[in-house]
């Protein structure tokens, strides 16, 4: 079985991944290899802030590994914050971001909203690339407990609640992040097969 470093440090996203994981292959965590680094993301797109990830730990640890890098992409903002999510406030604070987000949006009838995940993997020395993305609208008030980042104010389409309402469970059924790893796991399940 492959054993695949997640190179992030954040413990939502692991946790979210993980469940998703269990039989596909053997996931460590960057404090499984002893890695405090903090890895600066200067890419302008999400695929490349990935790509910035995955590289820096496959060439200073030596393993196989993957990194992803997610945005909100709102239709009324031109697709802000994207990849300036996380410190989209100018800090990586949840609530600052949410509220500088709807602040922005205050008046703007479109709420059309998207998340997107880009997850880079390199295995073997070769980089792979997969993409997830979830539409849905962006709420007027927060509600909900679940979850992280802007998920209280992001209520995908087909649903009338928020991810923050939704159980890890069945966020990860539907997730942006959920799918980028499915298109992952099934790209690692026939890669093992060959």
């Amino acid at each position: 079985m492959i054993t695949l470093v997640f190179a992030t440090n954040n413990l939502h996203k692991l946790e979210e991944i993980q469940s998703k994981v269990a039989e596909s292959f053997i996931l460590k965590s960057l404090t499984d290899i002893n890695c405090s680094d903090d890895i600066e993301e200067t890419g302008i797109t999400l695929e490349e802030n990935a790509t910035i990830k995955s590289t820096y730990i496959h060439q200073k640890f030596n393993v196989n590994c993957f990194a992803d890098d997610t945005g909100l992409e709102v239709e009324a903002l031109n697709n802000k914050p994207g990849v300036y999510s996380a410190r989209y406030s100018g800090d990586r604070d949840f609530k600052k971001n949410m509220d500088l987000l709807l602040k922005n949006l205050n008046g703007k009838p479109n709420r059309n909203a998207q998340f997107r995940t880009v997850i880079s993997l390199i295995l073997e020395g070769k980089e792979y690339l997969f993409e997830g993305f979830v539409k849905g609208k962006i709420r007027e008030q927060p509600i909900g407990n679940e979850g992280f980042g802007y998920d209280p104010i992001f209520e995908p389409a087909g649903f009338s609640k928020t991810f923050a309402e939704m159980g890890l469970a069945e966020k990860n059924q539907i997730s942006h992040r959920a799918l980028a790893t499915e298109k992952l796991i099934s790209f690692l399940i026939n890669y093992n097969k060959s």
